[in-house]
């Protein structure tokens, strides 16, 4: 069989292992970690289950693809419920709205609580829906550095969308047209963190996200994130793939242009296909330090990182829903605090997953186990031990205000992670969750392909490449190199349904 080695375990790592083991290759994954799934893992706090990673699932069907491409039925490893409220979003000012799930619902949520027009709110959502459907296609499906992929029919449907994707404005600005609230630009606005962005320079294309949320939906997975990466895990070892963790790569072997195998401390593993999970940047400056290197790309500005506060809370707060946004005063200032100071605003939008919601037993009994989140800027020499303190304190003013209590007597445990336990665990550059930012117009082209034009054999999966990061990206980008590969052998039946 011809053989595959795949280097990290993220999502986008297993996804690959999947559709090679379905198109006959014999797959291994390489994994420095003790376990699997990247950002996409799971710990215990004195009885507090979290996801340490994603907390937001969409497009829940690129996952039931791949149970369905192995011929298997995808509710025999994992379900999922649609999400009704979305996200409970509050502003400094008291006001306060419930994303419903159903667009006709939340439009006139918005006019209620918001004084929005719900038909502004309709005709917003219903273009974010045609732009989508115009141009994923293309944009998503397809590797954007392949010829064919503009020679196709679908390219017509989004030359169709072009004068009204935004290319020429920010995001920020194009919503401002749009909406004169404040606050419902800045909900608005916030799509921009998707991928690590800043909405005061990314492009308004990115107001085409919004369809993912309010027109597919939000679901959450029943065990949690952590149970996407878990069912797919036992999906790849049913097909064949082996997984070999505590087993860092050192370096990908090539040979008259040709990546043919990969070396760690274990020994040396010779294979026709390479595909890297990692990084793009550690992919080359580690594994490929004598290839020369795509530096255009690799000096793309990187995206914004994260800062998370993982609290047992000894109470329950009913006004709180699984997902929950308190906005900060000012956003602009925000942004530039992360972007350009490379700081953390001293009153940031603070982000509140609480998975007990949903499953009780994530959390002792009257408690619930908070993921607390604020956007940060990735790691570029700064202070982070002071950062984590003045910023912690800066989250329980906010929560306290708006709760109407202590909170910090409330907190039972902590446990934290910053930009630079990021990079240290996931092999992210610099603690950048998605790679390069989308600051710019041309940011989707600059992005690495998921091929190397230099060397036959190496491919790329995951956040940092083609087409970006996030649970649904990742999973995109593991379709585009399963496209760009040919079936080796005929389906094996006996593996696919043992």
């Amino acid at each position: 069989m011809t053989k595959a080695t795949i280097i990290g375990s993220g999502i986008g790592g297993i996804a690959t292992a999947i559709r090679l083991a379905v198109k006959g290759y014999d797959v291994t994954v390489f994994e420095a970690n003790a376990s699997f799934g990247g950002k996409m893992h799971q710990f215990d706090l004195q009885g507090y289950r979290f996801d340490a990673g994603p907390s937001l699932f969409t497009l829940p069907h690129l996952v039931d693809e791949l149970f369905t491409l192995a011929g298997r039925n995808p509710s025999d490893y994992f379900t999922y419920t649609r999400l009704d409220p979305i996200t409970h979003y509050f502003w400094p000012d008291g006001s306060q709205l419930k994303a419903y799930a159903d667009a006709e619902t939340f439009a006139v949520e918005a006019e209620q609580q918001l004084g929005v027009k719900a038909q502004d709110v309709r005709d917003v959502l219903a273009k974010s829906a045609r732009l989508y459907k115009g141009t994923a296609d293309t944009f998503l499906h397809k590797s954007l550095h392949r010829l064919d992929t503009y020679l196709s029919a679908d390219v017509l449907k989004a030359l169709g969308c072009l004068s009204d994707l935004g290319l020429t404005t920010t995001m920020h600005d194009a919503n401002t047209r749009l909406f004169k609230d404040p606050r419902f630009v800045q909900l608005l606005d916030r799509f921009a963190t998707y991928n690590g962005s800043d909405p005061y320079q990314a492009p308004g294309t990115l107001n085409l996200i919004p369809h993912l949320e309010h027109n597919i939906g939000a679901f959450y997975p029943k065990g949690g994130i952590y149970s996407i990466a878990a069912s797919l895990v036992k999906l790849a070892e049913e097909l064949g793939v082996a997984f070999r963790y505590n087993e860092r790569v050192e370096r990908i072997i090539t040979q008259n242009g040709k990546a043919t195998g990969i070396e760690t401390s274990s020994g040396r593993y010779n294979a026709e296909v390479v595909v890297s999970n990692m990084d793009v940047v550690p992919t080359y400056r580690r594994l490929l330090p004598d290839q020369p290197a795509p530096e255009q790309t690799l000096q793309q500005p990187r995206s914004s990182s994260a800062l998370i506060y993982y609290w047992g809370i000894a109470r329950e707060f009913p006004e709180l829903h699984l997902h929950n946004i308190l906005f900060s005063q000012d956003y602009k200032k925000e942004f530039e605090h992360i972007f350009r100071h490379k700081s953390i605003s001293p009153d940031p939008t603070v982000y509140v997953n609480i998975t007990s919601k949903m499953e009780k037993s994530d959390a002792p009994a009257g408690c619930e186990n908070w993921f607390v989140m604020v956007n940060v800027p990735h790691h570029q020499g700064q202070n982070w031990e002071q950062l984590i303190s003045t910023t912690r304190q800066s989250v329980t003013d906010k929560l306290s205000r708006m709760l109407q209590t202590d909170l910090s007597k409330l907190i039972a445990c902590e446990q934290v992670l910053d930009p630079l336990l990021i990079e240290q665990q996931t092999s992210s550059y610099a603690g950048a969750l998605y790679g390069s930012s989308s600051n710019n117009r041309m940011a989707a082209f600059l992005r690495h392909p998921n091929f190397s034009s230099k060397l036959k054999g190496l491919y790329f999966c995951g956040g940092s490449v083609h087409p970006g990061g996030g649970i649904p990206l990742c999973l995109l980008s593991a379709r585009i190199v399963g496209s760009l590969l040919p079936v080796v052998t005929p389906a094996n039946k006996s593996k696919q349904h043992a």
